[in-house]
């Protein structure tokens, strides 16, 4: 599985913790934010809190979010120290 990273858009920075499945939570200001689904390409739902449904409607920031997830490539430094860790297990 993917290991958490950090994107900025704008000047906000966000953390993201993958989750499996196109899911991803996101961490604002230090804080759990949302948790987010790809939907398609360029199309993310926020999913409820209490439910953990999709939550259908335009949402323009989980969108970016989205699409700087998509664009996101791992350092390289970040693959080696991940490929060791799968060698170690």
């Amino acid at each position: 599985m993917q290991q958490p990273f950090d994107i900025t858009i704008g000047e906000i920075d966000y953390a993201i913790f993958p989750e499996g499945n196109d899911t991803y939570v996101v961490f604002k200001d230090g804080k759990e934010y949302r948790h987010i689904l790809k939907d398609t390409e360029s199309q993310w739902l926020t999913l409820d809190p209490e439910t953990a449904l999709p939550l259908f409607g335009e949402d323009e920031e989980v969108n970016a979010i989205g699409k700087e997830i998509i664009a996101y490539v791992p350092e390289e430094d970040d693959e080696e120290e991940q490929l060791d860790e799968e060698e170690e297990l």
